[in-house]
């Protein structure tokens, strides 16, 4: 919302027929803002809401006031008819407040929400946070939520597919858990394209080729959609081919697993974006090869 042609840039991805979406903390939205959204084709407004209470989400964000400015977000853009997703970063600090949560969604008429976990890149790439017990945890919780009016879906978190089916929910209504590089990419300001927004490989540039050879001809993005390239437990995983594992946190969390994982490179510390995913608690059979 900082960019003065947001808009323009919006309208010219609907007319083009893409899905426009806007991810957003929701501070600079009013009611003009929302119109103007809604005007130009945007059809979802993801905004940030780290907890059911002021005083944390503010803390979490480092802004007073954030809070109340996002949930006049929110309203303005449900007023005028635009869709909101909340997008949930669970934490130490708030991961308890996940029933709360859900439950504000549910009174605002929030239809989505999606739960996104710490990925060990940017400014976070030396933080240590929720534990893979408790991660395994929150994944079963939430799915096992999944018949409220509100839709949840957590993300960078592909474990979620095994405990769908464990569960034994309907799994057409989900996709693949990691989809890096099989069906997302990035594209930075620079040009650059990555696998996801998480990853910091680059296998392209836009201003050199075409989005459409890069996605066709990158051999790491080929790589990455063989699953048989996947090491450690992952590539013995019965699991690999509908989760996985996160590859942006196999590629950052190298030194976490402290010599447990099965790579020799990630017990030397060396980024290696087919390792094992190192929040995953599950212990696999090993599978034909």
């Amino acid at each position: 919302m900082l960019r003065p042609d947001i808009f323009e840039l919006a309208q010219y991805a609907t007319q083009k027929g893409l899905v426009a979406t806007l991810g957003t903390n929701g501070t600079l939205i009013d009611e003009a803002v929302a119109r103007r959204l809604r005007e130009v084709g945007v059809r979802t407004v993801a905004i940030s809401i780290d907890s059911s209470t002021p005083k944390l989400h503010d803390d979490l964000r480092g802004v007073p006031g954030a809070w109340n400015r996002a949930l006049e977000g929110v309203n303005s853009c449900l007023k005028n008819k635009v869709k909101v997703q909340f997008n949930v970063t669970m934490t130490k600090q708030n991961y308890n407040e996940l029933d709360n949560i859900l439950q504000m969604a549910e009174e605002m008429e929030v239809k989505s929400i999606h739960l996104f976990f710490l990925v060990p890149t940017g400014r976070g790439k030396d933080m240590k946070d929720l534990s893979p017990a408790t991660y395994e945890t929150l994944l079963r919780k939430v799915l096992t939520r999944q018949k409220g009016s509100v839709d949840v879906k957590p993300t960078c978190a592909p474990q979620f597919m095994r405990i769908a089916k464990e569960l034994d929910l309907e799994m057409s209504r989900y996709g693949r858990g990691c989809i890096a590089g099989i069906s997302y990419c990035r594209i930075m300001p620079e040009g650059s394209v990555t696998p996801c927004p998480y990853l910091p490989v680059k296998v392209g540039n836009i201003r050199i080729a075409p989005l459409k050879d890069i996605w066709a001809n990158s051999p790491l993005l080929n790589s990455l959609r063989n699953f048989h390239n996947l090491k450690g437990k992952c590539g013995d995983c019965d699991y690999r081919s509908t989760c996985g594992g996160c590859r942006a946190r196999a590629y950052g969390l190298v030194n976490y697993c402290s010599g447990a994982c099965t790579s020799d490179k990630e017990q030397a510390g060396i980024s290696d974006i087919f390792a094992e995913d190192p929040w995953c608690t599950y212990q696999p059979a090993v599978i034909n090869q």
